[in-house]
């Protein structure tokens, strides 16, 4: 299961699916049927049949938790120091625009840290981190705010009546 930030379950979400696969494990010793497993446990035959094929395997060991799946490569003092340069704009870190794309910070963590991320991971490093994706306001070249001051108040004034 997947959430809009986090990147995935809680330690709590986690402890709680492993106690629910321990509790199989038990029933599994006990000759309980696939479908009852999975009414008594409130999950989906084809979990219980997984599970079952790895507690044959592996025993209850096989069934315990092995953490996250998607942990982060960089630790929290090189976190820091990504954001330090992402705060401190592109042009900083050798671009010619002042637009931080993915592709760009994924360089950036290669060069700083020799770590590989896919562009849709450096995304979910960002979004695990607070940022967000902000598009820049395309404005015209040729752009004077006080042309544009004198439409709104005049011309605009008089086109709405």
């Amino acid at each position: 299961m997947r959430y809009a930030t986090g990147g995935g379950l809680t330690a709590e979400d986690r402890d709680r699916r492993e106690r629910i696969r321990q509790e199989a494990a038990h029933l599994f010793e006990q000759g309980v049927s696939n479908r009852e497993v999975a009414a008594g446990l409130r999950v989906t035959e084809r979990s219980v049949e997984r599970w079952r094929r790895v507690w044959k395997a592996g025993g209850v060991a096989g069934l315990r938790s092995r953490g996250p799946t998607s942990r982060c490569r960089l630790d929290e003092e090189q976190l820091r120091a990504l954001e330090a340069v992402l705060d401190r704009g592109p042009a900083a870190s050798g671009w010619v625009d002042e637009r931080w794309t993915l592709a760009r910070i994924r360089e950036v963590i290669i060069r700083m840290f020799g770590v590989e991320y896919t562009v849709p991971g450096v995304w979910l490093l960002l979004d695990r981190r607070g940022w967000s994706c902000q598009l820049p306001v395309r404005r015209a070249v040729e752009r004077q705010e006080g042309a544009v001051v004198v439409w709104r108040e005049q011309v605009w004034e008089r086109a709405k009546k």
